[in-house]
């Protein structure tokens, strides 16, 4: 888990303040992190599995917003900040294991020392850049673009994650998919 702290201000005593504080949660293939309409209470570091986050639509289709690999972390980022009910899904494609810190705990650690403030807001800014990216490639990049780019840059989605994920994650149908894949 402290890999993902190697490039901020932290030091090791900062990082001893965290161990107590988390706790580890295994999930099963197909159990939940979060529910749609649940408030959001922790934050976790994924590490071991596969999550993906995800909405369902009025027709009941479900629509893969992320897709979450070992080293991540693991938030209904929106819910945690403002207390309202999540609007996604987290759900395990694979066993995972997390180390969960409690929103309270973390906002306490912000509040007492300035090096994990500044990490939060680092991740709040890279949070905010994946998503801006995200919707960048809606915008301007065909299908098959898209697919050639998580080729390039996540070959291990390519390789461990479902058809009907990738397809929904790429907003298209498997079929289109599997298509492209053949291409």
């Amino acid at each position: 888990m402290m890999n993902i702290f190697r490039h901020s201000p932290l030091t090791q005593e900062d990082l001893d303040q965290l161990q107590p504080l988390m706790k580890t949660v295994r999930l099963e293939k197909q159990d939940y992190f979060i529910r749609e309409g649940q408030v959001c209470r922790q934050l976790a570091f994924l590490s071991k599995g596969i999550l993906r986050s995800f909405y369902v639509k009025d027709n009941g289709e479900e629509i893969t917003d992320c897709i979450m690999f070992e080293a991540q972390l693991v938030t209904a980022y929106a819910s945690l900040i403002t207390g309202a009910p999540a609007f996604e899904n987290m759900q395990a494609i694979t066993e995972c294991e997390l180390q969960v810190l409690d929103r309270d705990d973390l906002y306490r650690l912000y509040e007492e020392n300035i090096r994990w403030a500044n990490t939060g807001r680092v991740f709040g800014e890279q949070e905010f850049v994946m998503m801006e990216q995200r919707i960048r490639s809606f915008q301007q990049y065909t299908a098959k673009e898209r697919y050639e780019e998580m080729v390039r840059q996540h070959p291990r989605m390519i390789q461990q994650v479902p058809l009907q994920y990738l397809a929904s994650y790429l907003g298209i149908t498997p079929q289109h998919l599997s298509r492209l894949r053949k291409s």
